[in-house]
């Protein structure tokens, strides 16, 4: 694949070659290719054990982590249909936070070797690889970062008894999210809301990259104005 004047070797470590595309990088990553295969990133093994991660390691890490969260709540003396409706809260709030992060900083535009070096480690690979199996979900030490981020500005706007409540049902939410990006990806769903859903994901990585940012439900892409519109709608139009 051809920038204007360098050439991505798809058969060498990536990371470090995609920043000297510049301002032909938005171009390049956003013209997909579409294998199962996933591309080596980096030279070092250890480096690229790290940006792989198998789907089932998240809930295996992330859910009881959430639950022992959830849990804390409840021991410092709120009932439980509140802790629970805190823990819905919390995943309720987790739903904007994708929304957001999709939007505003996963397609952020870049031509600087360094942006787009980031950018293609934090989300620009799975747009060119996006049946890459192994870098769909969120690696863990990645998440471990986010969450230890968001944990400490939860200290900030809640109380102490409501913080882990909110905060477990947010990591519930993102175990929500990363199971729900995989599926939509790798499923072949039977209902029809799923099915929605899938050709609604699907729609964002092979049609229009600009709209259709979340993943778990199109709730704030409706708020935002950043639903994409049908086929049929634009006929219609």
């Amino acid at each position: 694949m051809a920038g204007k004047e360098f050439t991505v070797d798809l058969n060498k470590p990536l990371i470090f070659q995609v920043g000297h595309l510049g301002e032909a990088y938005q171009e390049w990553v956003h013209t997909p290719i579409v294998t199962d295969e996933s591309p080596r990133f980096f030279k070092s093994d250890l480096m690229e054990i790290l940006t792989r991660t198998v789907w089932w390691v998240v809930p295996l890490i992330w859910v009881p982590v959430a639950m022992w969260f959830i849990s804390i709540s409840y021991t410092m003396g709120h009932t439980l249909p509140l802790v629970v409706l805190m823990s819905v809260v919390g995943s309720f709030i987790w739903t904007f936070l994708e929304y957001c992060f999709h939007r505003f900083l996963f397609h952020i535009e870049t031509k600087s070797y360094w942006a787009n070096t980031f950018h293609y480690l934090i989300h620009g690979c799975h747009h060119k690889h996006p049946m890459d199996g192994l870098r769909l979900v969120i690696p863990p030490a990645e998440a471990a970062i986010l969450a230890i981020m968001f944990w400490n500005l939860y200290g900030i706007l809640f109380t102490v008894s409501t913080r882990p409540a909110l905060f477990g049902g947010g990591l519930i939410g993102y175990v929500i999210y990363d199971m729900t990006h995989y599926y939509v990806h790798h499923g072949q769903p039977t209902k029809q809301s799923i099915k929605k859903l899938k050709k609604y994901h699907l729609n964002h990585h092979f049609r229009i990259q600009n709209k259709g940012f979340g993943i778990t439900t199109t709730l704030w892409d409706r708020v935002f104005g950043t639903l994409p519109k049908t086929k049929a709608d634009k006929k219609s139009g």
